[in-house]
């Protein structure tokens, strides 16, 4: 059959031939194959390790070492790529065709078999492939996973059944993953979910058995949490707890450990501590590795932890880099000595408050979506891995669910071959698990997805065309395709993202009407002018013209729920909290500054005269007026922030640790909007703000609002990095302005530089340079 410039082979009749001894990932490559062909067409080939005596298609399916077996079938097969993993697959072009799928070794062969359903293009009762294929490869990067945690604290995995989660890993290895980690029954969570059908360590072996079936990796992410690993009773029943776990899993390649998050022992503590479970685990697995990231560490632990690695200890395999290191990953690669591998731990599952956020995110989004909201970032993704790729040995994606599946797929496809197009990968994800018919306008969906998040809301009328293109695929997709949870997630992002949008407008005039009305309150009267400007205010309750697009939402949450147990509200579906994904539950957070305003009304109706509340409502009018000669600077919003030094930005720095970075607060209720985000710097690097055009004869004062999630943090504030305006100081709670003089010397010149700086050496998250408002005023 011949379609546009491709002569398709029909394989409809097609019988599978394998030489008659197989290892056990091969025969599970076989059956993989056979069994993802028949879901997708109905069609399921026969398996045998005879040549067919009737004529019809044959794909042979087997390891190069037993290629010989078949050599009168073939004429000339493609040149091996070098190295393990790696396949070649060709068409033999004689009646009928002869398909060859010719692994190097057995892994190869799960991958050959993974690519070419990759490549077949099949739908209902028919199956095809590119007669003029031939192609050989081998993966670029040696180790490809992902974190598959079954825990409560997940936004889907914990409702996973054992066949979800063979279907699951398949779908991985269809992509070139070749390594899955594991959590234990004690971690950073809770110890139960309403969702588990097995008790986490019966899951656990499971899971462990999976990946061994395929002959995949099996790490596992094992947090010390003990309160002391210097009392040694601890670590005696540290030792058990651990043992047993390692007992049961019928196959553990490696262990890693972080450091922090979670985790609070000093390195001088842990690492003994470690060795000694470095024996424990060879017990049971005697070729495993174990691991240990930095994670967490403030600087003193950091060195102390770079002198123990000088004596380079025998017992250690390698360092992981993930999230919360104070140095950059090529600064760690510098550091620690060349005979440890350094594994990347990248995570790829958060939107905000986290390792790679997406830069200047609409706080709209922000405040409703949330921090694990379904997030493809094929370009994003791609970008780091790019930037990572240097100065790593592989990677095991850090994940919470199956929110950021897009995010593996580009993880997963760029680990095989970096080289690739990231088009061309999304095109075979949505031809793979969509259907062919919609290869590229899913492909397409999914970047216009991406862009969604990309600059203001407000301005942003893609998020509408986004939607459009995914209701057309809505309308002509068949009942089998709306049940596809990965559509459905597509879809579930589409109409939230656009209901936002509409919203968003319409608090947006909403609150400018709201403000109308109190600029009338010397005519009207106070009380008056703000009865008026709650009811203004108030008409967001009322179903709008977003209200279609939110039931939408809604039975998507619903649909999700039932296809792949992803848990989208804490009331309806019983998620752990609104934080893990949970975002149904705030598709209706206020979009403006109502919260803020009714409580500031509600303060200003107890002033005791009328000239007390006039001067308190022309204090919210102009709010952002610096005053003759003044500037003001809302840090959190990327369009007024015109004194902000941005540094290089995400593309360079996807990690913020040069750059100024937006954050948002934890908690919002009753902030201002511009409280509710702000810019930040991380760790040791100054937050910088320039500003020219000053009159060198002026005084100036400037104000400040410190807002954001790290309130504990003290905060110091230079200028023109000589001029101490004030030491580390707490900021204030609750959040409100502060003001302080500004030397004339720092302005003589008729330029200012104020730098910001958080506690020095602090380890965590780095977050605590936070800054929300600041205005210049002249005196």
């Amino acid at each position: 059959m011949v379609l546009g410039l491709i002569v398709w082979v029909n394989l409809n009749q097609a019988v599978v031939v394998t030489p008659s001894h197989l290892a056990g990932p091969e025969q599970k490559a076989v059956q993989m194959l056979v069994e993802e062909v028949e879901k997708r067409t109905t069609i399921r080939w026969p398996v045998t390790q005879s040549w067919p005596s009737e004529s019809r298609p044959v794909i042979v399916v087997t390891p190069a070492a037993q290629l010989e077996a078949f050599r009168n079938r073939f004429t000339t097969a493609p040149e091996a790529a070098r190295g393990p993993e790696g396949y070649r697959i060709w068409v033999e072009r004689r009646e009928p065709s002869v398909v060859f799928v010719v692994g190097n070794d057995t892994r190869g062969v799960l991958f050959g078999a993974g690519r070419l359903l990759r490549c077949l293009r099949m739908e209902k009762a028919n199956v095809q492939l590119d007669a003029g294929l031939r192609l050989a490869s081998a993966p670029k990067v040696k180790l490809r996973g992902h974190q598959l945690g079954y825990r409560p604290k997940t936004n889907s995995y914990d409702g996973w059944t054992v066949p979800m989660w063979e279907q699951y890993i398949r779908d991985l290895v269809v992509f070139g993953t070749n390594a899955i980690e594991l959590i234990p029954p004690r971690s950073d969570d809770a110890p139960d979910s309403p969702h588990f059908p097995l008790p986490q360590m019966r899951m656990m072996v499971e899971m462990s058995r999976l990946a061994d079936a395929y002959g995949l990796d099996v790490w596992i992410w094992y947090p010390a949490l003990d309160k002391d690993y210097s009392d040694p009773k601890t670590v005696e029943s540290a030792l058990l707890e651990w043992g047993e776990v390692f007992r049961q899993l019928p196959r553990i390649d490696h262990v890693f450990v972080p450091g922090g998050d979670p985790g609070h022992t000093p390195p001088k503590v842990l690492m003994p501590f470690l060795e000694k479970q470095a024996a424990n685990l060879r017990r049971y697995h005697p070729r495993a590795g174990l691991w240990v990231s930095p994670q967490g560490f403030n600087q003193q632990w950091l060195e102390d932890f770079f002198e123990i690695l000088k004596t380079e200890p025998a017992w250690l395999t390698g360092i992981a880099a993930g999230p919360q290191i104070r140095i950059s990953l090529a600064e760690l690669r510098r550091r620690v000595p060349k005979r440890y591998p350094i594994r990347d731990y990248p995570d790829i599952t958060h939107s905000r408050h986290c390792q790679y956020p997406v830069p200047d995110w609409d706080a709209a989004y922000a405040y409703t979506e949330g921090r694990e909201v379904i997030n493809p970032r094929p370009l994003g993704h791609a970008r780091i891995f790019q930037l990572a790729r240097p100065h790593t040995d592989g990677f095991i994606t850090y994940s919470e669910g199956c929110n950021d599946d897009v995010n593996k797929i580009i993880w997963s496809s760029l680990g095989w071959d970096p080289d690739a197009d990231v088009l061309e990968i999304l095109r075979e994800y949505a031809r793979y698990f969509i259907g062919p018919r919609w290869e590229e306008a899913f492909a397409q969906g999914l970047l216009a997805l991406e862009r969604n998040w990309q600059g203001p809301l407000l301005a942003n009328a893609g998020v509408y065309t986004t939607l459009q293109q995914f209701q057309a695929i809505e309308r002509a997709a068949t009942p089998q395709e709306l049940a596809n949870w990965r559509l459905q997630m597509a879809l579930y992002r589409a109409y939230y993202d656009a209901c936002l949008r509409s919203r968003l407008i319409w608090e947006t005039a909403l609150e400018e009407q709201a403000m109308a009305a109190l600029r009338e309150a010397e005519r009207v009267g106070t009380l008056e002018a703000m009865r008026r400007a709650e009811a203004i205010l108030r008409r967001a309750d009322r179903p709008g013209p977003h209200w279609s697009w939110r039931q939408r939402v809604f039975e998507l949450a619903e649909a999700l729920f039932q296809s792949i147990r992803m848990q989208l509200s804490v009331p309806r579906y019983q998620a752990i909290a609104v934080e893990r994904g949970a975002n149904l539950d705030s598709i209706d957070v206020p979009l403006n500054n109502r919260p803020w305003l009714e409580e500031r009304f509600a303060i200003i109706r107890q002033l005791q005269n009328e000239q007390e509340r006039l001067r308190a409502l022309q204090e919210i009018l102009r709010w952002t007026d610096p005053g003759p000669g003044g500037f003001y600077d809302d840090l959190g919003n990327p369009m007024l922030q015109p004194h902000l030094i941005r540094g290089p930005g995400f593309w360079e720095d996807p990690e913020f640790r040069q750059s100024a970075l937006i954050g948002f607060a934890r908690q919002i209720h009753g902030l201002r909007t511009s409280w509710r985000d702000h810019a930040e710097a991380l760790y040791d690097a100054p937050l910088r703000l320039h500003y020219t055009g000053l009159d060198p004869n002026a005084r100036y004062r400037v104000r400040v609002v410190y807002a954001g999630d790290a309130l504990n943090r003290k905060i110091r504030l230079v200028a023109d990095e000589r001029y101490e305006i004030h030491p580390l100081i707490d900021k204030p709670i609750p959040i409100r302005p502060l003001e302080f003089d500004v030397p004339q010397e720092a302005t003589a010149d008729g330029e200012l530089w104020l730098s910001w700086t958080s506690e020095p050496g602090m380890g965590g998250n780095g977050r605590g340079c936070q800054v929300s408002e600041v205005w210049l005023l002249r005196r």
